[in-house]
């Protein structure tokens, strides 16, 4: 097996995708990380570039998320951080590998992908279950009670369904 196939083996992209303001998003760091270039790098093409990254592609987080973001990830390791980082959308990762030069990143990002498109179908049938749910209105008190009951039992079989796939880590909604 050559070297390249032998680093894409190796990538583990579920545990880098992150739920911020209710978007799978994945952090500069450890996109550049995953690209094998600097974060810095990964940066300055983005500002060349900056026209191909409107706001549901990219955005910068806030102090409070940041924060949010790295007492939910203890055991990882963010250094002294100059600036807030930012954050890319599925679609701004697919930007990204059309601005970075790198050989890899064609490849990279076509797992990217499979892994955002993976997560989205996982999810699909329990979100679309609670999100009817919570929309339904009434006035009784006993099924409003109910309906929270039925809610919490579908959101425990989605965690259940989560941490019974094998060899991924569940991802937490923030």
């Amino acid at each position: 097996m050559d070297t390249k196939n032998q680093v894409l083996n190796n990538i583990v992209v579920d545990d880098k995708i992150f739920i911020i303001r209710g978007i799978q998003v994945m952090i500069d760091k450890d996109l550049a990380e995953l690209y094998q270039v600097q974060t810095s790098r990964l940066n300055e093409q983005v500002k060349r570039n900056i026209e191909r990254f409107d706001s549901d592609f990219m955005f910068q987080l806030t102090k409070e998320e940041f924060d949010n973001l790295i007492s939910q990830n203890a055991t990882s390791s963010w250094g002294g951080v100059r600036k807030l980082p930012y954050v890319f959308t599925e679609q701004g990762v697919y930007m990204l590998a059309t601005v970075l030069k790198s050989g890899i990143a064609v490849e990279v990002t076509k797992q990217i992908m499979r892994t955002f498109t993976k997560l989205k179908n996982q999810s699909v049938p329990y979100f679309d279950i609670i999100k009817r749910l919570e929309k339904l209105e009434t006035n009784d008190k006993e099924t409003t009670e109910l309906l929270q009951k039925v809610v919490q039992v579908v959101s425990s079989m989605q965690s259940i369904h989560d941490e019974a796939r094998e060899g991924t880590k569940k991802i937490g909604f923030v």
